[in-house]
Formats: structure tokens, sequence, C-alpha cells
């Protein structure tokens, strides 16, 4: 996995983002949620329980994690955080040039 160095957390993630980080690391996350750029050019982002990347799938592609949650929930607000900021910072919906201008 490569992890977007500005790391996006969501609010109930905020206190124990090291454990889940570990967690993700080590591939023992089973509830926690990760938002990655968009698999496709239809979507914006795409959220992904944990689970669905320790598949051999994954294992192979190595995903780009911007952003970690706690679960569902706290993934969908961190998503629509997310959109919300590209969107006043930039005027549109283009997370790669919106993620490079955060790290600048």
């Amino acid at each position: 996995m490569r992890w977007y160095e500005r790391l996006y957390v969501g609010e109930k993630a905020k206190k124990r983002r090291h454990t889940i980080i570990r967690s993700i690391r080590k591939n023992e996350a089973s509830g926690y949620y990760v938002l990655t750029p968009p698999s496709n050019e239809k979507n914006i982002l795409d959220m992904y329980p944990m689970f669905t990347l320790c598949q051999p799938y994954y294992e192979e592609k190595e995903p780009y994690i911007i952003g970690v949650a706690e679960d569902y929930g706290d993934a969908a607000r961190l998503a629509g955080r997310i959109i919300e900021e590209m969107y006043r910072k930039t005027g549109a919906f283009r997370l790669e040039e919106f993620l490079s201008q955060r790290v600048k």
C-alpha cells in the first residue's frame, strides 16, 4: 500500500489514528474503511472496507490510501469533507490536481 503524505483521518478515527494505520499496514484491520482515488472516471473517490483490500487482487494493485476512517459513517463524512474542500479550493472535482496542490 502507498500512503498519501497528508493523510485524511475521520473524526471518529482521530483518537485511534496510529492504531488504525498500524492495523491496516499489517492487514489486521477488519472494521476500518479507507479512501482511495477513484477506480474509474465516474467516481470522485472510492471507499473500501479494509477487509476488501486484503484480497489478492489488491495486493498486486497496491492501493493509494488518502484517508482512513473508523467505520462506514465516519468514511462517508470524511469523503464529504474531502470533496467539499476539493471543490472549494479548485472549483472542480479533480482529485489528483487537488492532492498535489495540498502537498506543496
